[in-house]
């Protein structure tokens, strides 16, 4: 029996532990948007507040996605992933137990700071413990959970709750099966071979790591794609069941509706897209998700599909390309660039970009504007941010779907 082939099944056991796992995580963390038109009356919330819980959550998440990404190069994925996993699960439910908007916020910043690790970790994970040709189509398999389940199943599982018991109940039950989780990666995944091998005795990101990462120009042109796709990631959930049920005037159950049915697109998109992208290359496949993305949020502002729910319901499963624009932009791209040694850290470094514009600042710009002209203006800027991810693609140096390990895309 050859190598490889012996390998397939712990490869596809840790696909499949790692996809749950990071959907649970997706799931925590798009819950208290999907949750706002039960929330903000309840505890009293503006807009602009609703998008700071967002922004927060972003700022907290970016920092110790790059800072424990960093840690896991030295001292091993498992190590790292595992007790965040059990944070940010004990954290869901906390967030329950918030009765104002102070207690909400830093809960959801706590969360942000546990989950961050969970993103940069896990797919550093797959990415190291995937042959060179199953790279894209793994990492899409994992990336994808965060749509069906932090998606397609979250908005409906989470308002349906919230509808008949409260949505401190739906906090409660999400943080549950993170738990179990974290068992599960304890006992069955086995650490990437490379990782966890201090170069110079230091725990963290050095210097000498620092302009290493900044020396590759597919590194840079993925952080700053990844500032336009979480700018229309947060912005289309934040403000999108807003703008649905205050503008379109339609019920809180049919943004879920909505947004379950363009999570469920999303699910799909993310399977098939970066396994084209292994043979197609990254650019084309990249583009094409930036352009179909763009779509979305100007479909919700037609009013008329209001009256057409299952043909914007279509629209929105086939263009919702946010999970494969994940996998090629913030985790292939940047991976793929890098020696073994700094993929956690350029994946952190993307995310930190990312989070940092994207999801921190973007949300509460797009939340204040919102408050003073409309809540269409968040669906304007989330458009403009697929847009950038569209025009990224265009300026990465042509490469190789899979490359070999001592190669970088400088």
């Amino acid at each position: 029996m050859s190598v490889q082939s012996s390998s397939r099944p712990r490869e596809s056991q840790v696909v499949a532990i790692m996809f749950v796992t990071w959907g649970i995580v997706f799931l925590d963390r798009m819950a208290v948007l999907y949750l706002a038109p039960y929330i903000a009356p309840d505890l009293h919330l503006s807009s602009a507040q609703i998008g700071f819980l967002a922004g927060m959550m972003a700022a907290c998440w970016a920092v110790s996605a790059l800072a424990f990404g960093a840690i896991s190069d030295r001292l091993g994925r498992k190590a790292v992933l595992v007790p965040m996993v059990v944070s940010f699960s004990l954290l869901s439910a906390v967030s329950g137990l918030a009765h104002t908007y102070g207690e909400l916020l830093l809960a959801r910043a706590l969360l942000g700071f546990a989950e961050g690790p969970c993103w940069s970790v896990t797919m550093a994970l797959v990415e190291e413990s995937s042959s060179e040709h199953t790279r894209g189509r793994n990492v899409g398999i994992v990336v994808s959970a965060a749509a069906i389940i932090g998606l397609a199943i979250a908005p409906v599982l989470t308002t349906q709750i919230a509808a008949h018991f409260g949505w401190r109940w739906a906090f409660f039950l999400a943080g549950a099966p993170g738990l179990i989780m974290a068992l599960l990666i304890g006992r069955f995944v086995r650490e990437p071979r490379g990782a966890g091998k201090p170069r110079s005795g230091s725990h963290g990101m050095d210097l000498e790591d620092l302009r290493s990462l900044l020396s590759y120009r597919n590194v840079w042109m993925g952080a700053i794609g990844a500032m336009g796709f979480m700018t229309w990631l947060f912005l289309i959930n934040a403000f999108a069941p807003l703008y649905i049920t205050d503008v379109a005037h339609q019920a809180p159950t049919t943004a879920g509706f909505l947004m379950g049915a363009a999570g469920l697109g999303s699910f799909a998109i993310g399977l098939i897209a970066p396994a084209l992208s292994d043979r197609l290359g990254r650019r084309r496949v990249l583009g094409a998700m930036g352009l179909l993305s763009a779509i979305l949020p100007l479909a919700l502002m037609i009013q008329p599909l209001y009256g057409r729910l299952w043909a914007l319901a279509a629209i929105l499963f086939l263009t919702q390309c946010g999970q494969a624009i994940a996998a090629i932009c913030i985790v292939l791209v940047p991976a793929e660039s890098v020696p073994r040694r700094l993929v956690g850290s350029a994946i952190g470094f993307a995310t930190l970009f990312g989070e940092m514009f994207g999801g921190f600042a973007a949300p509460m710009v797009a939340g204040s504007l919102a408050g003073q002209h409309g809540l269409a203006i968040p669906l304007w800027m989330a458009a403009g941010g697929a847009m950038i991810v569209f025009l990224i693609a265009l300026a990465l140096k042509p490469a190789p779907a899979a490359i070999e390990d001592s190669v970088a895309l400088v």
